[in-house]
């Protein structure tokens, strides 16, 4: 299995454009938020939905990678589950949840159209699973938080597009 870095320069090299990035704040969670109601609308028996095993090997998978992100991952996967659980029970939830899975695809195929490359999981069906991960890793950059981190995905990925860089004093 690849390393948490691995996953992440990998998935970073088709994210090298800043309005890429920034599309996949809005499109990635929204892709998941409607993946987890579809999927909490499937059932199991039991009063389980096909949303608990699909959460179970996600924060399993995210875990394996990084004890304290996995941890992160785990909690935000736990809440989205549980939103998409609510919206699921919602009249017209079925509609719903393919809106919000087609506009967050939109969105980040306009982000691709700036990057001017495919999306990662057509490479890598585990970007699927990446994506999220990249998300939460890139807020943490912003927060400051992660520079080992993000200074590994820099040297193997390559400096990103579109940041202006602010002179010193000015």
């Amino acid at each position: 299995m690849k390393t948490l870095e691995q996953h992440l320069v990998n998935y970073a090299s088709y994210h090298r454009d800043v309005r890429n990035i920034r599309t996949h704040f809005v499109g990635i969670p929204l892709i998941v938020l409607a993946v987890a109601q579809l999927l909490a609308q499937v059932p199991l028996g039991s009063g389980l939905t096909l949303l608990a095993p699909v959460l179970l090997a996600s924060c399993a998978f995210y875990l394996a990678l990084s004890r304290p992100l996995g941890l992160l991952m785990t909690v935000l996967m736990l809440l989205t589950g549980w939103a998409g659980t609510l919206l699921a029970a919602q009249p017209g939830a079925l509609w719903l949840g393919l809106l919000l899975f087609a506009l967050g695809w939109v969105i980040q195929f306009v982000g691709h159209w700036y990057e001017g490359r495919k999306p990662a999981f057509v490479d890598d069906l585990l970007g699927l699973l990446v994506g999220p991960l990249f998300v939460v890793v890139e807020w943490l950059f912003l927060l400051g938080l992660c520079q080992p981190l993000q200074a590994a995905i820099t040297a193997g990925a390559g400096p990103l597009r579109g940041v202006q860089k602010v002179a010193a004093g000015h």
